[in-house]
């Protein structure tokens, strides 16, 4: 459930240097599927029906099997990123994938999402196709969600635990269709997500695209997930060179470890400097200080953005009502939580737009070699709180009309005197009639700086346009100033 970059790269993932690297890469796992039947006999994590009825897309799902290494450090880990790594020991798997593709191979992109499935809930979870599918299937963008995790298949728990919810693994969800499933454990992780991504390109048995041929595969991750891409970048793909691009979102300050016993990461890494492909990161508000991402921070390079969004929490209610939408579509009977009679007010922020635009930006610069915005960052007050205007408002980060054309409040920060879960979600303060009447004396004026600031956000490449015509359109049609 809930668990950012030039012209020179382009040498490093030219498609004959990109080809010549994966036919050099070992043997890809066994793919077996598509997968049916079992008892519910749903397809755990399935998206929206209606999402691939509007854009034309499929939803298959296959089961991935082989052997796995797992790594320890080779050498002190230093906040520099530069990781060196060693294989360890070996032990066979079986997990699966979830692919989303457009039915139409005249629609496909060449591009393909591969999402590190979250697994903070206990139960894997696709919070980034949650924030920016509608970039994705837009773009006709393929998606492969991957449970790398030992959590979702075979069991071990939540991460945080919520109250009355209490997810099976998949081998407990539905023993007929996931029985034969088995994972070593969290320290092959790496190697299956690797794994999943040579199945994809140079595919072993069936081929999960079916006729569509992937050109640029672009890894990405959220909140516990982004912490594996950490340390997957900056330890795994110079090993593997898998991957054309990353997206990491909403990560903290350091990496995750490569195993049970393994030292732990340093506390404060970044993304290491001599990466041969892009990388993206986004962070929210909550990200900056709850999850500690401020002292993380780095500047831009010809390989590194790092986009910094205002008004957003790490979890906001756009995430949450695709998730409980998606849910009910295959789990019709498990009762899911009332996050907002346990938390109160929960974000409402403008993330699923910017999100839009950093997969679309991310994929320019993979396949064009065009660097995405420099994002300013967010306003801090003496490196421990964000700095928010008058109206409660974060200063800096990107801007659009949620934090520059206000209607509410909209914190990411967390509230400690709540559930854990609590924290993630951030809060939405709606303003009183008296303030909205004095900001926005006529309905033409808000709707004149909406479109305004929208269109801005257009312009310096950080929300796409179509996503800027919801923003005006809703703006139309809201009843501001009352």
């Amino acid at each position: 459930m809930v668990a950012i970059f030039g012209l020179s790269v382009l040498a490093a993932v030219t498609p004959s240097a990109s080809a010549a690297r994966h036919r050099s890469a070992p043997a890809a796992p066994t793919l077996s599927g598509p997968v049916t039947g079992g008892s519910p006999g749903t397809l755990v994590n399935a998206t929206v029906p209606s999402l691939k009825r509007r854009f034309g897309y499929t939803e298959r799902e296959f089961f991935v099997a082989g052997t796995a290494t797992a790594y320890r450090p080779d050498g002190a880990w230093t906040d520099d990123g530069k990781w060196a790594v060693k294989p360890t020991t070996t032990a066979p798997y079986k997990s699966r994938i979830v692919v989303r593709a457009p039915k139409n191979p005249k629609k496909f992109s060449g591009v393909v999402v591969v999402e590190w499935f979250n697994e903070t809930s206990g139960r894997d979870a696709d919070p980034d196709f949650g924030f920016a599918h509608e970039q994705m299937l837009r773009h006709g963008d393929a998606y492969v969600g991957v449970s790398a995790q030992a959590a979702g298949v075979v069991g071990g728990g939540p991460k945080i635990p919520i109250a009355g919810y209490n997810p099976l693994p998949l081998v407990q969800w539905d023993p007929q269709r996931y029985g034969t499933l088995t994972h070593p454990g969290d320290d092959y992780s790496y190697d299956i997500f690797t794994q999943a991504a040579r199945a994809i390109r140079d595919p072993n048995g069936v081929k999960p695209l079916g006729s569509l041929t992937p050109r640029k595969l672009i890894a990405t991750g959220e909140s516990q997930s982004a912490g594996r891409m950490v340390t997957y970048v900056n330890a795994i793909q110079p090993l593997t060179h898998a991957f054309d691009g990353f997206l990491i979102h909403s990560r903290g300050s350091s990496g995750t470890n490569l195993s049970a016993t393994a030292p732990a990461p340093p506390p404060v890494a970044h993304i290491r400097a001599d990466l041969g492909v892009p990388v993206m990161q986004t962070e929210t508000e909550t990200d900056l200080f709850g999850l500690h991402f401020f002292p993380a921070r780095q500047p831009d390079t010809t390989r590194l953005r790092t986009w910094e969004m205002a008004g957003t929490s790490h979890a906001d209610q756009a995430t949450l009502d695709y998730g409980f939408t998606a849910g009910r579509a295959w789990n019709k009977t498990d009762p899911l939580p009332d996050f907002t009679a346990m938390c109160g007010s929960i974000n409402n922020g403008p993330q699923t737009a910017m999100m839009d635009g950093a997969f679309a930006a991310l994929v320019r610069w993979v396949t064009a070699g065009k660097a995405p915005a420099h994002s300013p960052t967010m306003q801090d007050t003496n490196g421990t709180t964000i700095a928010r205007d008058a109206h409660g408002n974060v200063l800096g980060g990107i801007r659009t009309p949620a934090v520059d054309v206000p209607i509410s409040a909209l914190s990411g920060e967390a509230d400690t005197t709540k559930s854990p879960i609590c924290s993630l979600f951030g809060t939405s303060k709606p303003f009183d009639a008296a303030t909205l009447r004095s900001l926005y004396p006529t309905h033409a004026s808000y709707v004149g700086k909406v479109r305004e600031s929208a269109s801005a956000a257009v312009r310096q490449g950080f929300v796409p346009a179509y996503d800027a015509a919801a923003l005006i359109k809703a703006a139309n049609i809201a009843g501001i100033p009352g």
